[in-house]
């Protein structure tokens, strides 16, 4: 497989992503795979190949429990599976807290509907869609989702890794393009969360 990044052994520290308030588009590229030995997760490089986030505790035993962090380790976002309920709803809190959560994360489940993957609310709120703030439709195994906002504009896209000299880097590594109107955090969290819900998360580690 080729090299991900050529500068991505030792890139320099940062203080955490900021939000696209500079107008700038962001292209990342998202590695499945963590910086620790034998343990899986998601490695983040931006457009220069610089590190900006990290997940290192992917295939822990609490597999309810995800941090999401900056290049530094820091922590960003945390991600919890919530409990006592049927369908697979998450909830996102800020930093490494469990109170005043800033999103609910619920799986689409309506057959009738399919082309849609999850939706997002503010809070904790069950994951009604009385208060949509994104809506993810695609197919996340192709590497291929759009995030809506509220006024279904497209704000973040997951799409394919471009090959390289020939050599595709196949679903492990892809793209993550984040608008202006949207904090790549949280762009972030819903890649975390769209694994959860329908990628192979169950597999061995690979050595």
């Amino acid at each position: 497989m080729p090299k991900v990044y050529p500068n991505a052994v030792a890139p320099p520290p940062l203080q955490g992503p900021k939000p696209t308030s500079d107008g700038q588009v962001q292209v990342l590229t998202v590695w499945k795979k963590s910086l620790l030995f034998n343990c899986k997760g998601f490695t983040v490089f931006d457009s220069k190949g610089n590190l900006v986030f990290r997940v290192d505790n992917y295939l822990c035993s609490n597999k309810s429990h995800i941090l999401l962090m900056d290049a530094t380790g820091k922590p960003l976002l945390t991600i919890r599976r919530k409990k006592l309920t049927l369908a697979d709803n998450w909830v996102v809190y800020h930093g490494e807290t469990d109170v005043n959560p800033l999103y609910t994360v619920k799986k689409h489940v309506n057959l009738l509907n399919s082309r849609w993957l999850a939706h997002v609310t503010t809070g904790c709120n069950n994951g009604s869609n009385r208060n949509v703030v994104y809506q993810i439709d695609g197919s996340y195994a192709q590497r291929s989702c759009t995030v809506y906002d509220e006024k279904k504009r497209v704000v973040a896209e997951i799409k394919r890794k471009e090959t390289v000299a020939g050599v595709s880097f196949g679903g492990d590594v892809f793209r993550l393009v984040v608008q202006p109107d949207m904090d790549s955090t949280v762009a972030m969290a819903l890649v975390i969360l769209l694994e959860q819900m329908f990628g192979s998360r169950w597999s061995a580690p690979s050595n």
